[in-house]
């Protein structure tokens, strides 16, 4: 089990209460997808993927960047209880999508640049070390079915 700090809580909360999902869920997904273009593997169906301007302007990358974000909310509202939470997708990453996890912390980083981008100043090392903590405990338990 993971120990959170008052801090670690506070911050992680303070984070998604700020951020715009619709805005910063596609960036990142987009950039992941256009720095690491072999992740596109798992998005045949999403159309247009053949340069940066149609990966930025495409709907489903859109749409699903923001479904990333609202399942890490989920992990927001479940601190203490990751596994539990993601157990599902874990399931559904590993067995059905068979994506590599590796492609998770891929996510994670182009999140967290997303997220420094936009909060500027205020995404102090500390903010970011929270922040980093709180995604790495999701990866964790995202990967959990691979293991």
């Amino acid at each position: 089990m993971v120990k959170w700090t008052d801090f670690e809580r506070a911050t992680i909360k303070d984070i998604f209460s700020k951020m715009d999902y619709e805005t910063v869920g596609p960036a990142a997904l987009s950039r992941c997808l256009i720095v690491y273009p072999w992740t596109q593997r798992y998005f045949g169906n999403f159309g247009n993927l053949y340069n940066a301007a149609a990966i930025i302007g495409n709907p489903l990358v859109a749409k699903h960047g923001t479904t990333i974000i609202r399942d890490l909310e989920r992990g927001v509202k479940n601190m203490d209880n990751m596994k539990e939470t993601y157990a599902e997708l874990s399931v559904l990453h590993s067995e059905k999508l068979r994506v590599d996890p590796d492609n998770f912390g891929l996510i994670s980083n182009c999140l967290t640049i997303v997220l420094a981008a936009q909060m500027g100043k205020a995404f102090t090392g500390e903010v970011q070390a929270a922040f980093q903590k709180f995604l790495a405990v999701v990866i964790a338990a995202l990967g959990k079915q691979y293991h």
